[in-house]
């Protein structure tokens, strides 16, 4: 720790707990408070006035800009001081004001964020979350606690997600939604409460997804919300289209195993 004060990778007005297992190459700008537990990864980058508490856990070549809040205590009413965590992957970018609490006991513990995530200035996520990888939630999105969100799921700014709710890949939610029920993969939802609005297409072309598997996409959309199919009617449809397509398979599965109801 005295070597990295010498080299000036943590600046002097910084507070950093020795109870911390911080990496050789971490920068820490001015008052911020590292506390104990919390393990940092090589190249990852904190500005000033940041403050991580433990358990937590942030792995390689993050940024985290200035008076960001991660790993405080979830809030919650039931909990009442156990050890819980927040697990942190790599490259992700956390702006200015960003929150995301700890896990609790009844959420199994731990809150998860994956690698190559945007969180935008006064995101908060709360208790219990899991954010996969490329996720992209814009200025002011918040997510309650026990949510998880696939990967490449696209949150616009001022997006509110009940708490419980699962929202799928590469999803699009437009600027203010109020997400209450699931959100399946490929869809783009607006509204409060989010309404289906037809598939993500931007999104999926970006992505590289071949013409086949947006017809696919397409027709499964058509069936789950076009056809006047009650959901089992809908999801008997698709598991037979799903032979021949994994993104078909991918939202069958994700309607089997929804935590919710689905937006419809």
């Amino acid at each position: 720790m005295h070597s990295q004060r010498f080299r000036g990778l943590i600046d002097a007005r910084a507070v950093v707990d020795p109870g911390s297992d911080i990496d050789e190459d971490v920068e820490i700008g001015p008052f911020t408070v590292i506390g104990p537990d919390v393990q940092i990864g090589r190249g990852t980058r904190i500005g000033s006035h940041v403050v991580i508490k433990g358990p937590t856990v942030i792995g390689r070549n993050n940024r985290i800009f200035q008076f960001a809040s991660l790993g405080e205590d979830p809030q919650d009413m039931k909990y009442s001081g156990e050890p819980t965590s927040l697990e942190i992957g790599d490259r992700n970018v956390f702006r200015e004001f960003v929150t995301v609490n700890r896990g609790t006991v009844q959420g199994g513990g731990a809150t998860r964020i994956g690698d190559d995530n945007l969180f935008m200035a006064y995101i908060h996520a709360a208790h219990d979350c899991i954010v996969g990888n490329h996720v992209i939630m814009a200025n002011g999105a918040s997510l309650g606690g026990h949510v998880n969100i696939d990967d490449h799921a696209i949150l616009g700014g001022f997006t509110m997600v009940h708490q419980f709710c699962h929202i799928g890949s590469h999803a699009f939610c437009a600027m203010g939604t109020g997400v209450t029920r699931d959100v399946p993969p490929f869809l783009m939802v607006a509204g409060q409460p989010a309404k289906p609005h037809g598939i993500n297409s931007v999104g999926l072309n970006r992505r590289g997804f071949s013409d086949q598997a947006l017809q696919c996409i397409k027709r499964a959309y058509k069936t789950l919300y076009m056809r006047n199919f009650k959901l089992e009617e809908a999801l008997d449809s698709l598991r037979k289209s799903a032979v021949d397509s994994p993104e078909v398979a991918l939202l069958v599965k994700f309607i089997q195993n929804r935590s919710r109801s689905i937006v419809r």
